[in-house]
């Protein structure tokens, strides 16, 4: 194994000789496992999508993994050139899953244009693809096109979808979702501020975005834009709608890339950007006026499943890292190799523990979106996106630390692994935002459960008054 030391990234792992010819990597696949569906869910996976989760896994394992150095090195250094251009090797990637049939595969069955997986199938293949940051993309499976396609497909008319989810379908364009705003509390989207007023047949857009993913990509060809339509309306929640908004439309700057952490994540990138004037036709309405969160919500639902399963695959990838650092013979500290001590030990059990705990956590949401749809998965949903992502950065961070000073460094991935898990407890939605509604929904519950329990109380005392006996508090029961 040589080790790419590219020191301007963290984005190099271990990679095999043959990697700068990545015609010749891909050509000799590795016999792998068989993939292992939960037993829990298995029952619930048709056998055209275990074929199909097997082949993602064969995939990703001998397709992506090989070339993903050499899709970060075929990013330009130079800071000009980092937005102007994307790695060729994408295309070849996408190309073979084309062939192989693994395009497409987020779309659950309610849509004609989509692979008939259910969530929850489709939820275990994104796990595998959360094994390698580029294997989304290379079956047309990525954020925040996922999202977006969703959009276009069960709100779309029949020409915005002709204009714009067909080429998204076929992967020839990209997109991005323009919600978040730098001066206002974006976590609440009532306070979405971008004006989009009426002239006669043309909306125009005035506002400022950031945290725009996927808006750097040169191939962001339409951005969905959440604003204000209706400011006046009683119903905060009745003000907001979603437009369709093309990238090449005069008046919008694309003012900087954010960085996270000092990643600027080209050329994808999570751009900050002015709308000055923007015009597009009322036509451009996604649903209608007013509808904006109706449409989120049916948007952020699915895809926070899609990005918790994958995150999943990344910590699961962590632990690999994890357990096959703690067994390098070469690697020993005070006489013992790293899986002797006791602490190692316990951070590989815990891990275990914990990505299961996570992964059920996820599948419980996805089926029950099957079953019932997204509204009813709501506190599933929540309890996943708070969890996920914080037991993975455990992960990665255990994985960090068994790596030592490697850990952090340019020669790991597991750095920008952190950084993006630690990126997702703010994106579609911030933590707190997901406890308050696990809290809300919770709360609901209150009245029926304190009545429960004074009724248990009751039937105690009656039952002892029948027999001619008294309370007496051997243990700290509820005034209720």
């Amino acid at each position: 194994l040589t080790i790419s030391r590219d020191a301007s990234h963290y984005h190099s792992i271990f990679r095999s000789e043959n990697e700068e010819n990545p015609s010749k990597t891909m050509s000799k696949p590795v016999k792998l496992r068989e993939y292992q569906i939960p037993t829990l869910v298995e029952n619930k996976v048709s056998p055209k999508a275990k074929q199909l989760i097997q082949k993602v896994f064969e995939f990703v394992e001998n397709e992506c993994i090989p070339v993903e150095s050499v899709f970060y090195q075929q990013i330009p250094h130079e800071p000009e050139k980092r937005w102007q251009t994307f790695p060729p090797i994408m295309e070849e990637l996408k190309a073979k899953a084309r062939a192989l049939g693994l395009w497409n595969l987020f779309l659950h069955k309610g849509y004609p244009e989509g692979a008939g997986l259910t969530v929850l199938e489709y939820g275990l293949m994104a796990e595998v693809m959360g094994r390698c940051p580029i294997a989304s993309e290379a079956m047309n499976c990525s954020a925040p096109d996922t999202g977006n396609m969703e959009v276009f497909a069960k709100y779309g008319t029949p020409e915005q979808k002709k204009q714009w989810l067909v080429p998204l379908l076929d992967g020839k364009i990209r997109s991005a979702f323009a919600m978040t705003e730098r001066f206002v509390a974006s976590s609440d989207a009532t306070n979405i501020n971008t004006a989009i007023t009426t002239e006669g047949n043309n909306y125009v857009i005035n506002g400022r975005k950031w945290w725009i993913s996927g808006a750097g990509d040169p191939r962001c060809k339409v951005f969905l834009v959440m604003g204000k339509t209706n400011p006046n309306s009683s119903s905060p929640h009745n003000q907001q709608s979603i437009l369709i908004v093309p990238s090449n439309t005069p008046g919008i700057t694309i003012v900087r890339p954010m960085r996270v952490m000092m990643e600027d994540d080209a050329p994808h990138g999570h751009m900050e950007i002015l709308f000055e004037n923007v015009k597009v036709p009322k036509s451009n309405i996604i649903l209608g006026e007013g509808r904006g969160f109706e449409v989120i919500q049916g948007r952020l639902g699915p895809g926070r499943i899609h990005h918790c399963m994958r995150s999943i695959g990344t910590a699961e990838l962590a632990l690999e890292y994890m357990l096959a650092r703690s067994v390098d013979p070469s690697r020993k500290v005070f006489g013992k190799q790293l899986y002797q001590h006791g602490v190692i030990q316990a951070d590989i059990a815990n891990s275990r523990a914990e990505i299961d705990q996570a992964r059920f956590l996820v599948l419980n949401a996805a089926d029950k979106i099957d079953l019932y749809g997204a509204k009813a998965a709501m506190k599933e949903i929540a309890l996943a996106k708070v969890v996920v992502p914080t037991i993975a950065l455990k992960v990665i961070d255990r994985a960090m630390q068994v790596h030592g000073a490697e850990g952090l460094s340019q020669d790991s991935k597991l750095p920008l692994a952190w950084i993006h898990m630690r990126t997702l407890r703010f994106a579609d939605g911030p933590d707190e935002t997901h406890r308050a509604q696990i809290a809300r929904l919770e709360l609901k519950r209150a009245p029926e459960v304190a009545q429960n329990l004074l009724g248990q109380r009751e039937r105690q005392d009656e039952n002892l008054k029948s027999r001619g006996l008294k309370r007496e508090e051997h243990f700290v029961a509820a005034k209720l």
